[in-house]
């Protein structure tokens, strides 16, 4: 007798030493930063995320990277002056964007 067992392992990362591809999700980020901090957090947000407008960046991370950027994000930022939002949407693919005037830093896609 053969029993087959499928198992998703996606989204678990590194199990023992087999590598798993994880799951990226596609978010959007925001803030509004104190000028003294801005600069900062520009380059920051930047190593993870597309900067798509002034406080505006969108991309996919993996919840492993979403989790290391909102840690970086904390250490940086004043909570009691600055604010920064999250949205996950999920995938790119289900989502809608729509630009009205000019596109201020189109995405582009590397493969």
């Amino acid at each position: 007798m053969v029993v087959k067992i499928n198992i998703n392992l996606q989204g678990f990362g590194n199990l023992g030493g087999l590598k798993v591809k994880e799951r990226f999700m596609y978010y959007i980020l925001v803030y509004d930063i104190n000028v003294k901090r801005v600069a900062k957090m520009l380059k920051l947000v930047r190593e993870y995320l597309n900067h798509v407008q002034n406080s505006v960046f969108e991309g996919e991370l993996t919840k492993a990277q979403l989790e290391e950027l909102k840690y970086k994000i904390t250490e940086l930022m004043n909570e009691k002056e600055d604010s920064v939002i999250i949205y996950c949407v999920g995938s790119k693919r289900w989502s809608n964007r729509e630009v009205l005037g000019i596109e201020k830093n189109e995405i582009e896609n590397f493969v």
